[in-house]
């Protein structure tokens, strides 16, 4: 009897967690993230100058360079789609480091004992960290009219989802980095050592045509590549354009002679995501 009277509690205790609770896990883990951000106003101002930078001054500096060579459109229209990317390739794997000041601080161990799976926790910070950097790009993309780029509504839906998705993708693979990383030093110096590599092989700043074959090889394996190149198509699609620019400006990717279509290059993204999310995940089940 006194077995019973001891046990019946724990079974009922138990009874309450569940998928659900971990649902909730990984909205509390999302807002949490969401305050922080929304508290780190100069977070949000810095994550901001670089973009800006890239795009009125880079871009500003060097029309004048190539207002010759391809008319109709501005350098600056060009690296548009380049500089949304940079904007959420940014902030998304800055805002995975948060896992890394959590371990530090002892934060995240509380989390990790805690009754509730671990992938919630990981989901809640992928989620978290893809809604900041999406943010983030959406601020400027809403300076598209300062560079040529026409306010259409189903542009702008476009460019978000296709956003949003790299978000996702990138955040999953900060995630995945700072799963076993002690300290924020060297994730940051890790990341540094990634992002400008990637961002620059993307064809954020170049056409993906007429390259030399190294660096025609190299942007091909670039994952960022199939996220950039699905932005500018968008975006050059609401541009009143020669055929002859848009083959120039808008090669897109290509493997020999087959363009990739934008279906498929989103789907590579997506599976990427997917891929690194899993990763994460388990690396967060071994964790202690």
């Amino acid at each position: 009897m006194a077995v019973a009277e001891i046990t019946a509690p724990a079974r009922t205790t138990q009874s309450g967690f569940g998928f659900r609770h971990d649902l909730r896990a990984v909205r509390v883990v999302w807002q949490r993230e969401m305050i922080r951000f929304s508290r780190d106003r100069l977070r949000v101002i810095t994550s901001l100058i670089q973009p800006v930078l890239f795009l009125f001054v880079l871009g500003g500096g060097l029309s004048s360079i190539t207002s010759g060579a391809v008319a109709h459109v501005n350098l600056k229209t060009f690296m548009f789609p380049g500089a949304l990317s940079m904007a959420v390739l940014f902030t998304a794997l800055f805002s995975a480091a948060s896992i890394v000041w959590d371990r530090e601080f002892g934060f995240l161990r509380e989390m990790l004992v805690a009754p509730i799976s671990r992938w919630s926790i990981v989901v809640g910070k992928t989620l978290g960290g893809a809604t900041t950097a999406s943010l983030q790009g959406l601020l400027i993309l809403l300076m598209a009219g300062l560079v040529g780029v026409p306010y259409s509504l189903p542009l702008f839906l476009t460019v978000l989802g296709e956003l949003i998705l790299l978000a996702m993708t990138l955040t999953a693979f900060g995630v995945m980095t700072a799963a076993r990383i002690q300290q924020f030093q060297a994730y940051m110096a890790l990341n540094q050592m990634l992002l400008m590599p990637l961002f620059f092989l993307s064809g954020a700043l170049f056409p993906l045509t007429g390259l030399p074959t190294w660096l025609h090889i190299l942007t091909r394996v670039d994952p960022i590549t199939y996220a950039v190149d699905p932005v500018r198509r968008a975006v050059f699609a609401h541009l009143n354009v020669p055929a002859a620019t848009q083959h120039v400006l808008n090669p897109g990717v290509t493997w020999g002679s087959w363009r990739v279509p934008t279906a498929v290059e989103l789907l590579i993204v997506a599976a990427m995501g997917v891929v690194m999310l899993a990763i994460a995940i388990w690396e967060f089940r071994k964790a202690d």
